[in-house]
């Protein structure tokens, strides 16, 4: 391990492009992407998994803006998207009338750019200019570009249009003329992680670098950011400082000073209105009282700021449940709670100075529902999406409190997969402490027990994600329709039940992650779902950190794995891009004591060239500017030179989602479905 870690042979894999790095794989290992997308199968596998992408059937999800409901549109026509908008009397039509606010692959002809869509901020409440967000191929660096709603086109700079340009970081309405700045302007202008270290106040028509600072963060913080939260009656400006991934302070500006909002650092806050709200990750203890990790807290926002620390207790976990989203609406707060992964909904009443709890009408009883308002200053209506693994998505409109009428069913995705004769059973493994672990299984009812079914097991297992049941045409198509079974495993180091769930598997814990999802594997096994050989894994990211360590930790009970986007030199990772921002999961490898665990689940450094692997799959995006490329370069060259079977792809865009286009996400997950298809079979 020391000659590794002190002298990395690959560490040149960090700097070449996309095509380099495909040439170099090609020319050295027969079990490339090319070999394997060139068969008729994948052929037709992309074109099964591309049919659900570029579906005209899809729900066209929106968000209310002023009078209009705008949704992002990506089909074969239009491949970068059409940002549009409609009418509610429209949208309740079975096709919807549609005026286009901005056509992306209109606008990169027009500009030679490969822009893709990150989002757009409205100003209220006018509702006439808006900050669009734009990235290069998808990495997470963009720029900003005012546009105006009313003749829908851009406001050029020269003509007063605030810009941005690319960088990590934001632009924020304060008013017509004002905005909030942070970005990458420049010396120390960004943290260790890449992040903006400074928050500015930019006028109209000034020059950028005059912008006036409003709060400067340290070097080793994770992130700066100021906001202005637009409600009426309660208009408030904010500054976020994030010390660590998980730690945070914020600020409210009160008559000219900032006042820190007096809660644990590693609490999340929100507000609305009059109400501040705290979630917990930790125990606080306060006044005498000690209120639990995982629970909801309100409070007056003015009278805590003022300095009284009467707090009410909003939402308590048990010990299979878990907050899993809060929604103000206008005159209700309603909570989104995962019982042994699955949704249930309450409504929250503010009624005789106390919280009353009532049930929520129109949620399944299993599955996940996702609830979002539809104008919290204005109404009580949100937007109700059901689904699970079999049961397409669905959105419905819902007035909160109105117990007599039912949900108003808006749009529902087509089957996009035969489901007749599926079914989806939830167990439970026991990990190596003990610990009992959920996971899905998707199924043929009639699947014989013998192990020789292709099995996918999909898992995550970090910074508190959690994973619950959702519809995937793709992965329908891709995968069970062709007679495979997936799992999902919901391992600790996610957020199914709560802080805890997920802390249990930080920084030195984080074996026990990767010890669920072995129990996981061994369990499908015993009860014959899938023996190794026919047992294929998958994650991205994080994920990709977890099925790496199953390759080389637990290379005897797979048949086949999927590295996707992955970290996976551990001893370098905190110096590659975004990767400090980690360092409150994983650990800090230039403190000794920190490496010592770390080098135990790094995958770069467990390789054993003389060892037996599975197959491998790695896939990556030159654009990823958030999980360096240079790690599945680097593992690739490693076993490639050691005479592994590695498959090897990388996207030129795409960023940290690995694809910028429908045809691009179409090609990756054919990659993956295909090489799995074909080692598991």
């Amino acid at each position: 391990m020391t000659s590794v870690e002190h002298h990395d042979p690959y560490s040149w894999l960090e700097e070449i492009d996309a095509s380099a790095a495909l040439d170099w794989v090609r020319a050295r290992n027969a079990g490339t992407e090319s070999t394997l997308a060139a068969t008729p199968q994948f052929a037709h596998t992309e074109a099964r998994v591309l049919s659900v992408l570029d579906s005209d059937a899809k729900i066209p999800m929106v968000q209310k803006i002023g009078e209009f409901y705008y949704n992002l549109w990506r089909d074969a026509r239009h491949e970068r998207g059409l940002w549009r908008r409609t009418t509610l009397t429209e949208y309740r039509t079975e096709e919807p009338q549609w005026e286009t606010v901005l056509d992306l692959d209109a606008l990169n002809a027009a500009e030679g750019e490969d822009w893709v869509w990150h989002g757009a901020s409205v100003l209220r409440p006018g509702y006439r200019r808006a900050l669009i967000d734009l990235s290069h191929g998808g990495s997470d660096a963009d720029v900003t570009r005012e546009f105006d709603l009313v003749t829908l086109s851009f406001v050029d700079p020269d003509d007063g249009g605030f810009f941005r340009p690319e960088g990590k970081g934001s632009l924020g309405w304060i008013d017509d003329d004002t905005v909030y700045l942070s970005s990458d302007l420049g010396e120390n202008a960004v943290t260790t992680s890449g992040y903006p270290r400074i928050a500015k106040r930019w006028r109209r028509g000034t020059p950028l670098d005059s912008a006036e600072i409003v709060f400067e963060g340290d070097l080793t913080d994770v992130s700066v950011g100021a906001f202005r939260s637009h409600t009426p009656g309660y208009i408030r400006d904010f500054v976020y400082r994030g010390t660590t991934f998980y730690t945070s302070d914020m600020y409210v500006d009160v008559d000219g000073t900032l006042t820190k909002i007096d809660v644990p650092a590693s609490a999340e806050i929100g507000f609305s209105r009059e109400w501040l709200v705290v979630e917990l990750r930790d125990d606080w203890e306060l006044d005498g009282a000690v209120y639990r990790s995982g629970s909801l807290l309100s409070a007056p926002f003015d009278a805590f700021v003022a300095g009284d620390r009467r707090v009410e207790v909003v939402f308590e976990p048990t010990a299979t449940t878990s907050l899993a989203g809060a929604t103000w609406t206008r005159n209700y707060l309603v909570l989104t709670v995962l019982d042994d992964v699955t949704s249930r909904v309450h409504v929250m009443t503010r009624t005789d100075a106390t919280w009353q709890r009532s049930e929520f009408v129109g949620a399944p009883e299993f599955g996940t529902v996702q609830i979002a308002a539809v104008d919290s200053d204005e109404s009580d209506d949100v937007w109700l999406v059901t689904t699970d693994y079999l049961t397409p998505t669905t959105l419905a409109l819902v007035t909160v409190g109105d117990r007599t009428t039912p949900p108003e069913k808006l749009k529902s995705q087509p089957e996009f997969f035969d489901t007749t004769g599926l079914r989806i059973d939830q167990h439970f493994a026991t990990s190596d402490d003990g610990t009992r672990v959920p996971y899905f299984v998707v199924r043929p009812e009639d699947l014989v027990f013998d192990g020789t079914t292709p099995t996918l097991l999909y898992g995550y297992g970090g910074f508190e994600v959690s994973l619950t049941p959702g519809y995937s045409g793709s992965l329908g198509r891709g995968w069970l329709e062709q007679g495979g079974v997936y799992v999902v495993a919901n391992i600790r180091g996610g957020g199914e039940y709560g802080p805890l769930w997920h802390q249990a598997a930080l920084r030195e814990n984080r074996h026990r992650a990767f010890e669920d999802f072995a129990a996981v594997a061994r369990d499908l096994a015993a009860r014959g779902v899938a023996s190794a050989s026919h047992l294929g894994i998958q994650g991205g990211s994080n994920g990709g950190l977890l099925t790496g360590n199953m390759l080389v930790q637990y290379p005897e009970l797979f048949g086949a794995v999927v590295i996707q986007v992955p970290l996976l030199d551990m001893k370098r990772y905190s110096h590659l891009l975004a990767g400090a921002s980690w360092i409150a999961e994983y650990g800090d490898p230039d403190d000794p004591a920190d490496w010592a665990f770390l080098q135990t689940f790094s995958p770069y450094h467990l390789f054993d060239p003389a060892r037996e692997y599975p197959p491998v799959l790695f896939t990556t995006s030159t654009r990823d500017d958030r999980v360096h490329p240079g790690h599945a370069r680097k593992m690739a060259a490693r076993m490639i030179d050691a005479g592994k079977d590695v498959t090897y792809f990388e996207n030129i865009e795409g960023g940290h989602g690995g694809a910028a286009t429908n045809l691009q996400s179409a090609h990756m997950s054919a990659l993956a479905y295909r090489f799995l298809a074909e080692r598991l079979a």
